[in-house]
């Protein structure tokens, strides 16, 4: 054989090995799904509570497991007048469709485009309404005075649902929380939502939640609907810590719908919204999903360890169906509370987890240029890669909160950095998401993401810079309680004595991660 045969030859069994193996491999996908409740996997999952030192009770595996499995398509609900012709009646007529199809999954992409649906459509099971009411104003034109569709003319908060009983109106699920709107019409799954230096209109109709007080839900999407107890009484069963002294929480038993409100619209302001667990008067803004593969632990607090898929699927399975409400001796819902009796299977979720692994930051228009190159070389003199460590930009460890010593006992699973940056304690140690410690947090994408420390009170990386902020006289541009016009701003004071122009030089360095 003459060495241009050899030649062809050998390409052809290379492009032959390449093909056996692209189709071995599309063929014999064949995954491991973790359990999602598992009993041993949740035994050292959750952070010990500060002030208790013991771990939240989660529901048994056997409860979680005796909720029907839900698998629905949802559709978009548009602003009136944008509606495809016919769409209103044809979702009369397409009765109830799968989700996802996992028996038809082959390929580890057909997983992962399989979780992207997840992600997008899956809607908060318990907040489904079929009342002709709610209904009727969500294809109001009243509703949307004022306000702006997304580029396709749909809103960004509400879905349609063809069930077995007809069409509901539901809320989505993962994308409220977890898929940013630019002002050109690009969008970033995995971003928060809020809290963007530059959010786009979001396309919201304003109608999450009157859904959620009609259907007797809290803000935040828990999967508990409320009993006949006053407003108050369930805010309380959402937020109160009885085991602390002087307890703030106490307060919402007497406040109004309408101070809720406002307390409401300054979590937002600051990139948040007050979950289950958390608390109005403590704010935390709504996480980056983008790279949460390589993070240690889940919320800022470190409620939860992050060891792997399984951990992503749990948590994603507490917060939607499965949320915690006993905390030592302490039960927090009243006998008229009733839990949310629906779940997605497992295989959804494990589909949901692999999707929000894959996600990519968008392109970053920062260039890394001389100014950027000065402020790498500041970042790295000040100190700042002993907690924001390359190539992560996090050594995925976790910090006190100001005046908390850990127990003695404390867990074997905490990685700690026995220092306190001084950011405000109130969500590491007055909620029942308190456990005592933040998480140090990856400094990746903080160009896209907007909103700084855990609750949102820096708005920009020139205010996080400016050592105004810690002047009772500065005017906060996140969050802040209602009423207050000033206030400082403590904590995480590095980089805050560089003069004006090394600043500069970090903050462009900043924005090239």
């Amino acid at each position: 054989m003459n060495r241009a045969l050899l030649k062809v030859a050998i390409i052809l069994l290379a492009s032959s090995i390449t093909f056996v193996q692209a189709s071995y491999s599309k063929e014999t996908f064949s995954p491991t799904i973790p359990k999602t409740w598992d009993e041993a996997a949740l035994a050292d999952w959750a952070t010990p509570v500060a002030g208790l030192n013991v771990r939240p009770t989660h529901i048994s595996a056997k409860e979680y497991y005796s909720l029907p499995v839900e698998n629905l398509r949802t559709y978009p609900v548009y602003f009136p007048g944008r509606e495809p012709e016919g769409y209103w009646e044809k979702l009369q007529r397409v009765g109830p469709k799968p989700l996802i199809e996992t028996e038809k999954l082959k390929t580890e992409s057909d997983w992962i485009d399989a979780g992207r649906i997840v992600f997008e459509e899956a809607d908060d099971l318990h907040l489904r309404t079929t009342a002709p009411e709610l209904i009727a104003r969500a294809r109001d034109p009243k509703q949307f005075e004022g306000r702006q569709p997304l580029p396709d003319g749909s809103v960004s908060d509400l879905r349609w649902v063809p069930t077995k009983n007809g069409v509901a109106l539901s809320i989505p699920n993962c994308r409220s929380c977890h898929l940013l709107y630019l002002p050109d019409g690009a969008h970033v799954p995995g971003a928060p939502t809020f809290g963007s230096p530059s959010p786009g209109s979001g396309g919201r109709s304003g109608m999450v939640r009157p859904l959620q007080t009609a259907l007797r839900s809290v803000t935040g999407g828990p999967p508990f609907l409320m009993g006949p107890e006053n407003f108050g009484n369930w805010l309380y069963q959402a937020y109160g810590v009885p085991w602390r002294k002087d307890d703030i929480h106490e307060r919402v038993k007497a406040i109004s719908e309408a101070e809720y409100n406002l307390w409401i619209n300054a979590a937002v302001r600051g990139g948040g919204v007050p979950r289950w667990n958390g608390s109005p008067y403590y704010s935390a803004k709504m996480p980056d999903l983008i790279g949460i593969k390589d993070r240690k632990y889940i919320d800022h607090t470190a409620t939860h360890l992050h060891r792997g898929v399984g951990d992503l699927m749990r948590y994603a399975a507490l917060i939607s169906f499965a949320e915690t409400a006993d905390f030592g001796p302490h039960h927090m819902l009243a006998p008229t509370t009733k839990r949310g009796q629906a779940r997605l299977s497992d295989g959804a979720l494990y589909a949901l987890a692999l999707y929000v692994y894959s996600l990519k930051p968008p392109p970053n228009p920062n260039p890394f240029d001389e100014k950027a190159k000065a402020g790498q070389k500041i970042f790295a003199r000040e100190g700042c890669i002993g907690c924001h460590t390359p190539p992560l930009y996090t050594n995925n460890k976790l910090t006190l909160a100001e005046g908390f010593t850990p127990p003695k006992e404390r867990a074997a699973t905490l990685d700690i950095l026995p220092i306190s940056v001084g950011t405000d304690p109130g969500l590491a140690l007055a909620t029942r998401k308190g456990t005592g410690y933040y998480k140090t947090p990856s400094l990746k994408g903080v160009w896209y993401r907007g909103h700084y420390l855990h609750d949102g009170s820096v708005a920009s990386l020139e205010e996080m810079f400016d050592p105004d902020r810690l002047r009772e006289t500065h005017k906060p541009g996140g969050w802040s309680p209602p009423g207050a016009e000033t206030r400082s701003i403590k904590g995480h004071e590095f980089g805050l004595r560089l003069s004006a122009q090394e600043r500069a030089e970090l903050i462009a360095f900043l924005r090239t991660l």
